[in-house]
């Protein structure tokens, strides 16, 4: 289930607020519910959420994602009723909060960027430029992907076969593919490393697939999904 959040294009929001500011933002409108502790619990955190975007009427606007209905209600009820919200040190107006479904398709783009370690323990991330190696960036996302379904459900699925079977980047003439978005928590910045694509696509879902796929399309790709990274949008081919 999704939320679209559309705020007031003249007030100097930013073009892309820091993520950890609207992580912030998400989890303090998550207050008072049933997922207040979210922030808190050791666990995959089972949502995302998109870079800032501007709509057709150039508004900036927010997409937010989990499999978790609850979730998604809990976010809604606790914004629908503000009229400004902050996010960081801005107060932006609100214009529309809208929950809704998207369907399940057999391709995906990105709403922000990929992220997949190299090696967690020592913060080491998986450059595409740098390390060549699109079997390891493969492997490592279906082997994400399998445990936070797992994890949610408490089951054992293993996918058979590769996750996607055609893989487009999104890249501009002359720029590499890896992404460097800096996140700034407590003062502090570190870089995030990731990857955008124009297409994910899986040539065929089979029916016992499509549970999983609909998962990973809510919950996000890869890792630090509840920083706002992995926002996958399901596209028609």
């Amino acid at each position: 289930m999704r939320l679209k959040i559309t705020f007031e294009g003249n007030n100097g929001a930013p073009k892309q607020p820091n993520k950890h500011a609207v992580q912030g933002f998400i989890y303090n409108m998550l207050r008072g519910t049933e997922y207040g502790e979210r922030h808190d619990e050791p666990r995959f955190k089972f949502f995302t959420f998109s870079d800032f975007f501007r709509d057709r009427d150039g508004r900036p606007t927010l997409l937010v994602s989990s499999p978790e209905r609850g979730f998604i209600e809990a976010l809604y009820r606790n914004i629908k009723k503000r009229d400004h919200v902050y996010i960081g040190k801005h107060q932006l107006g609100l214009v529309e909060v809208r929950k809704f479904r998207v369907p399940l398709r057999r391709g995906f783009q990105t709403g922000s960027p990929v992220v997949i370690y190299r090696n967690a323990q020592e913060n080491e991330y998986f450059k595409l430029h740098a390390h060549r190696d699109l079997r390891f960036f493969m492997e490592r996302l279906k082997d994400n992907a399998e445990k936070k379904y797992n994890a949610f459900y408490g089951d054992e699925f293993l996918l058979e076969g590769p996750l996607f079977d055609r893989l487009i980047p999104k890249v501009r003439r002359n720029e590499k593919l890896d992404v460097y978005v800096k996140v700034v928590k407590n003062g502090v910045p570190f870089p995030v490393i990731g990857s955008n694509w124009e297409l994910l696509e899986k040539e065929r879902i089979e029916p016992h697939e499509r549970k999983f796929y609909r998962f990973i399309m809510e919950a996000g790709l890869g890792e630090k999904n509840s920083l706002g990274f992995g926002f996958l949008n399901p596209i028609r081919r």
